[in-house]
Formats: structure tokens, C-alpha cells, sequence
């Protein structure tokens, strides 16, 4: 499924902005953009770490994937939700890339575990009724497993920095 979130509020835990799977292909409430953690500043077009702390910026409504300690509606696992007010929150919409290798490839799938809480980033197949019918719901998983792998699949992708090409060709400089 697609990362997805628009904006309809939790009716129960935090309130806040839900954050849900959907199926969709062509659904322009799955777009994210991603940035540097709380109080970093990320160049663009460096690319990023395995092991990096990044935010996840979702570009219809400009909150922050977020997560805490509510329980999920569905589940009961940790609920996600979308914080902040035009890409700006707090420490808790922080997430670390888990990836194997030393940067996030476009192509292959990696894992987003919280920063503050250590779950995972994850979709396991309850689906919502009304008002977000048929939509998965997303939570975070304390263990990793096949239902916290996430993929890239389309976007607007930058081209690596004149550093980084240096880095990557040139190791002896």
C-alpha cells in the first residue's frame, strides 16, 4: 500500500491527523516529501544515510509523520499520525532510515523507525469503515518485520550534490 494522509482527525488517541494505507496508484494524498530532522538543515540533493534521522513532510496538508505513545484505533499497536503546521513539528516526527548499505537507494525498500519510541513504521491489513473506508490502517510495530518494509515508488528524485559524487567516486581525496 501507499503512504497516505489527509485531512481527517483520529477519533480517538491524539486527535490528530490520521495516517492510513491505501491501494491506489494514482491517489495524490500518497506524495511525502522528505527533510532533515527537527532543527536539521538538509541540503538538497544530499543523498541520505542509512542510519539517518530524516522528517516526512506530507505535501497536501504540510504536517509531519508523527508518532507517540496513543494506541492505535484498529490494532492497538502505536498509532502514526500527521503534527505540525506547515512542515514544522517537534521531535517526535523524527524517524531513522534502516536500509542495509551506506545510503537510502532509490529502488530498493528500507524501514522508518521512530526515533523516540523504537517502533517501526508499519501496515498489517485492518482496514477503517466510515469516513476513511477501506483504508489500512498504518501503526507503529515494536519488532521489525515483512509489514514495515516501505518503497519509493514514484516521485521527483535530485540529483546527488558535487560532494557527494566526489565522495563516491573519489574515496582517496
Amino acid at each position: 500500500v501507499r503512504l497516505h494522509s489527509h485531512d481527517v482527525r483520529y477519533g480517538s488517541g491524539s486527535g490528530q491527523q490520521s495516517v492510513t494505507g491505501v491501494s491506489a496508484a494514482d491517489d495524490g494524498n500518497s506524495y511525502w516529501r522528505v527533510r532533515g530532522r527537527t532543527a536539521a538543515v538538509c541540503q538538497r540533493g544530499t543523498p541520505v544515510r542509512c542510519g539517518q534521522a530524516i522528517r516526512l513532510t506530507h505535501l497536501g496538508t504540510g504536517r509531519n509523520l508523527h508518532s507517540h505513545r496513543f494506541a492505535s484505533p484498529l490494532s492497538g499497536n502505536q498509532e502514526v499520525s500527521a503534527f505540525g503546521e506547515a512542515g514544522e513539528g517537534d521531535y517526535l516526527d523524527d524517524w531513522t532510515v534502516v536500509c542495509s548499505g551506506t545510503y537510502w537507494v532509490r529502488d530498493d525498500e528500507v524501514r522508518f523507525q521512530h526515533t523516540s519510541t523504537d517502533v517501526f513504521l508499519s501496515v498489517t491489513g485492518e482496514q477503517y469503515g466510515r469516513p476513511i473506508h477501506g483504508q489500512k490502517e498504518v501503526h507503529g510495530m515494536a519488532t521489525s518485520s515483512q509489514n514495515n518494509y516501505w518503497k519509493v515508488m514514484e516521485g521527483i528524485f535530485m540529483q546527488p550534490s558535487e560532494a557527494f559524487k566526489a565522495e563516491r567516486y573519489h574515496a582517496e581525496l
